[in-house]
């Protein structure tokens, strides 16, 4: 489907950003780019510092901030806040704050937020030269939170981008392997009714979810792969691959794979996955604050972020998590020409 939507399905205004970020050597935008995403990252939300007549202005001058450190070596990106849009604007439907889940305990200095500016790249250091020059640009803007993120053992395989979460887990198996699988889950078309300026765009969530991994770590490996699902290699407990869907239907009381596994909750057709696509990184504030900042894209976050997310209640990995933080995050199209097709 995903190669069928084409420039068409996105609309006059997707096209023509998408068209542009091509004609400028950007293949994807910058938070779909490559299988894998950049090793580091920092995440900063911000607030605006300024009246709300001078919005539009503030979020032109974050769109080029945000532009003249995106290339080479590293991939960077804005996404508005529900409360980030003039008053005038049309807001993307879906757009609103995160709301608290089941469990969650959020902090409300580390959620939400006007602007989330999302840089990645390939060192520590070049995260924070990026975000330093981009901030410097933005002295209308304050810092309401930020978190610096990093993907161990980050790698390609089979054509998926996987990285070794606190739990010493592999994640990312569930996202697409092809570019055309990331664009149809991730990116908004024409046919959804949308505002015209944010066809092309995708709604970002971010999850502060802080892990007991030294309660996690006395459990046997055995009884971590019950939680999870998988095996730590990534094989299914069936013993299927991991580059093949399990027999979930052959397992209907779940003797193999437990029916409030995280794999079988969030997912228990897998000849459906949900249409998100997640690109996720490790925090460690401090030994006893460390987790996931959990990121995904999608173009409809009912179906996909929420709906996983409601199916997850009650799974056996609660006891170990706590989400503290994050928000919900509007990515425009490539380029700027969504700015004036909002204004």
């Amino acid at each position: 489907m995903a190669a069928a939507i084409g420039i068409a399905g996105l609309g006059a205004v997707g096209a023509a950003a998408l068209k542009g970020a091509s004609e400028h050597g950007t293949q994807a935008p910058a938070h779909l780019r490559g299988a894998a995403p950049l090793p580091y990252a920092r995440v900063i939300s911000l607030n605006l510092a300024i009246d709300e007549k001078h919005r539009a202005d503030a979020l032109g001058a974050a769109c080029r901030a945000v532009a003249a450190v995106d290339g080479g070596q590293t991939a960077a990106w804005m996404a508005i806040g529900a409360d980030g849009l003039p008053q005038s604007a049309i807001i993307p439907r879906q757009l609103k704050r995160m709301p608290s889940f089941a469990g969650d305990l959020l902090d409300s200095s580390s959620s939400h937020g006007d602007l989330l500016i999302h840089i990645t790249a390939a060192s520590a250091r070049a995260v924070s030269d990026a975000a330093g020059q981009a901030l410097r640009a933005l002295p209308q803007w304050d810092v309401r939170w930020h978190l610096d993120g990093h993907r161990p053992e980050n790698h390609v395989e089979h054509g998926k981008g996987l990285a070794r979460n606190p739990f010493h887990f592999a994640e990312g198996y569930g996202n697409p392997d092809t570019t055309a699988g990331i664009t149809e889950r991730a990116v908004v078309t024409a046919d959804q009714g949308e505002p015209d300026w944010a066809v092309g765009g995708s709604y970002q969530v971010v999850r502060i979810i802080r892990l007991a991994t030294d309660f996690w770590d006395r459990d046997t490996v055995h009884e971590q792969e019950r939680v999870i699902g998988r095996r730590r290699d990534g094989r299914w407990l069936d013993g299927t691959p991991s580059t093949e869907q399990p027999a979930f239907a052959a397992d209907p009381a779940g003797k193999i794979t437990p029916l409030d596994s995280h794999v079988r909750k969030a997912a228990p057709d897998r000849r459906h996955p949900p249409p998100l696509v997640r690109r996720g990184y490790n925090y460690q504030r401090s030994t006893d604050d460390q987790g996931l900042i959990f990121s995904c894209f999608q173009r409809d976050l009912e179906k996909g972020f929420e709906a996983v997310q409601h199916r997850l209640q009650g799974e056996a990995m609660t006891k170990y998590t706590l989400t503290t933080g994050g928000g919900y995050f509007f990515v425009p199209p490539p380029g700027d020409s969504w700015l004036t097709a909002l204004l």
